[in-house]
């Protein structure tokens, strides 16, 4: 009863043979955790940030000290020119939408140099659903270009800029639900650059969602114009109650911010719901939670590798963002590893997840989530679509320590489902 839980000695053998074998991986994230612990540190003194800058303003928002702190801290950590963090930003999809929105109008070409965008993603372009209010239903042309070995097309997408005009390329950092690897910062600089080379007027966008943090530099850093996620994420530090963020040049974010709000308003408005203690703080700890999660997935991909199951990346892969998959190939099996993960939750672990429908998503989904903010995917979480081959897309950890207490507990309920 080790842990003080009824678990088999066998897993937790493998999971003390885990620890022992990654251990040199967990300095890698720990050294890249002080790395970005610097950079916010630095940023919050720079500006100035007092007690004050987190009092609650309410009505219209004018004059928000706080706020505006707050978005010149991110712009600073991101190396970014301006920055719109909101509470009022309520997704990762939400705030895609008000950028590309606001970055497109009619008779615009936009084009995803990263394949099928996520599933959310469909319905705002207007790939599934049948909303008025789409991208495409407002004029706006979209075409896409899959990537080659998990990697861009670069001979493709140059030719493409050359042919016509595009007005903005969109790039998904993370896997989504596809089945590619996630994309490396380098991969990312070199088709910044050869972009840029072709075409300096196209918009370079990145989808930034769940990578945050998790490598030594950030998209806008290598060449991106415009990067966008979720407060619900890494960036919440498992602290902001809601929120997302857009970072980049100056004019775009003020494009966005105009979507945002009304046009010649911008960024000057918007009630901060008293949230910006939650979002300095979230921010704060962003760096070691995202390390905490990064060792969690380590952790659980050694494991579930050692137990036969068929896991992307494995334990001794780079990571460049926070999500381990687990191909089940089975609705029972993957409905199944979402209740294990689920039993291992510190909220609501006597529930069992079962498949529904997701607003913005064409298929049910299965999730598990026992978190103490509701959706949040910084906290231990899985889904996944109900269609073939059923993969788990599993994230989160905000300490390594609960981490690893929350995957033993799965893993040793899907040994008895066994």
């Amino acid at each position: 009863m080790k842990y003080g839980f009824d678990i088999d000695e066998d897993i937790i053998k493998l999971g003390d043979e885990a620890e022992q074998t990654i251990a040199p991986i967990f300095k890698k994230f720990e050294a890249n955790a002080l790395h970005w612990s610097s950079k916010v540190l630095r940023a919050f003194q720079h500006n100035w940030l007092a007690s004050s800058d987190f009092a609650e303003v309410t009505g219209y928002g004018y004059s928000d000290t706080g706020r505006d702190k707050l978005e010149a801290i991110y712009a600073e950590v991101f190396g970014a020119e301006d920055a719109l963090v909101r509470p009022q930003i309520m997704s990762g999809t939400h705030a895609l939408s008000l950028t590309l929105f606001g970055l497109l109008k009619h008779g615009d070409t936009f084009i995803s140099i990263t394949g099928d965008p996520y599933d959310s993603l469909k319905s705002v372009i207007g790939l599934c659903g049948d909303s008025r209010n789409s991208l495409i239903a407002n004029g706006i042309k979209y075409e896409q270009i899959d990537l080659i070995d998990n990697d861009f097309d670069i001979p493709a997408i140059v030719s493409r800029l050359k042919s016509s005009k595009v007005k903005l390329v969109e790039i998904q950092r993370s896997r989504g639900y596809s089945q590619r690897k996630s994309l490396t910062i380098d991969k990312i600089e070199k088709v910044c650059q050869a972009i840029k080379d072709t075409d300096p007027d196209v918009i370079i966008m990145v989808d930034n969602c769940y990578g945050d943090f998790v490598e030594d530099k950030e998209p806008t850093e290598v060449g991106a114009d415009i990067l966008v996620g979720s407060l619900m994420k890494n960036l919440g530090g498992g602290l902001a109650k809601t929120g997302g963020y857009v970072v980049g040049k100056k004019e775009y974010v003020n494009d966005v911010a105009e979507r945002f709000s009304a046009p010649c308003i911008g960024k000057d408005i918007g009630a901060n719901m008293n949230q910006n203690m939650l979002f300095f703080k979230g921010l704060y700890f962003a760096p070691s939670v995202v390390c905490s999660a990064l060792k969690t997935m380590t952790y659980a991909s050694y494991m579930l590798e050692k137990l036969g199951y068929d896991i992307d990346p494995t334990y001794n892969e780079l990571r460049t963002d926070i999500i381990q998959t687990i191909t089940l190939g089975d609705p029972d099996k993957l409905v199944d590893f979402c209740e294990g993960i689920q039993k291992g939750s510190p909220v609501e672990s006597y529930v069992k997840p079962v498949p529904a429908p997701m607003p913005g998503y064409p298929d049910d989904e299965v999730m598990a989530g026992g978190s103490f903010i509701t959706g949040s995917t910084i906290e231990l979480s899985c889904d996944g679509p109900m269609t073939a081959p059923y993969i788990a897309y599993m994230q989160g950890g905000l300490t390594f320590e609960y981490g690893k207490l929350g995957i033993l507990l799965a893993i040793n309920e899907l040994n008895k489902k066994k």
